[in-house]
């Protein structure tokens, strides 16, 4: 029997454009950062030639840098339109602890509705804390790159070398978030096309969304 639901429209083209550029960015920062790690790291480990870019030391600058300027006027335009037109309270809040807690059961239960174009509790609070970690990002970003000029920010994460482990781990946690959405694209693939096309068919179970 043919699927006769309608496609409807579920990610707006700014926020469509902003994510792929997000996920480009993302890659190109952290590939260029563990090259810059490797060449003076503080624990007791270094990433594979092939999981960095840039080559030497001062061409994985180049790309971070790169990379962070697209990254935070990529930002910047996803901040904009997200608070200005009301995205993020509409998709991201309010968020519940007891709600964060019931649908995270759901999910290791593998019991967690997926419905078209609207997050979940435990979606929410993920991106929620992943733009937190944006946030903390930038700040122990600018605190490394330029010690002397923000040398009140320097101070605040503890000094350079702490500013430093507070940069690594906040990166990831990016990464650990970038894991955790690929394995739910894997697990829901029809979550894909819609974030190309901005449109999808409902669930069988939505009905009609607003």
């Amino acid at each position: 029997m043919p699927d006769t639901r309608q496609r409807q429209p579920v990610h707006p083209l700014v926020v469509r454009i902003t994510h792929w550029i997000n996920a480009f960015a993302m890659v190109c920062m952290v590939m260029s950062g563990w090259a810059i790690y490797n060449a003076s790291p503080f624990f007791p480990f270094r990433f594979p030639a092939w999981a960095t870019v840039g080559g030497w030391l001062g061409g994985s600058i180049a790309w971070h840098f790169a990379a962070m300027w697209l990254l935070c006027a990529n930002g910047l335009l996803y901040l904009a339109y997200g608070i200005g037109r009301g995205h993020f309270r509409r998709k991201l809040l309010p968020v519940h602890p007891r709600d964060v807690v019931h649908d995270a059961v759901l999910a290791l239960r593998f019991k967690l509705p997926h419905d078209t174009g609207r997050y979940n509790a435990v979606q929410r609070a993920l991106y929620l804390w992943v733009l937190s970690l944006g946030v903390l990002l930038v700040a122990s970003g600018l605190s490394i790159w330029k010690p002397v000029q923000f040398s009140w920010l320097t101070a605040l994460f503890g000094g350079f070398d702490f500013a430093r482990r507070v940069h690594f781990v906040a990166m990831a946690g990016v990464f650990g978030f970038v894991v955790v959405h690929l394995v739910l694209v894997l697990l829901v693939p029809r979550t894909l096309l819609p974030m190309l096309t901005g449109r999808a068919r409902p669930s069988a179970h939505e009905g009609t969304q607003p």
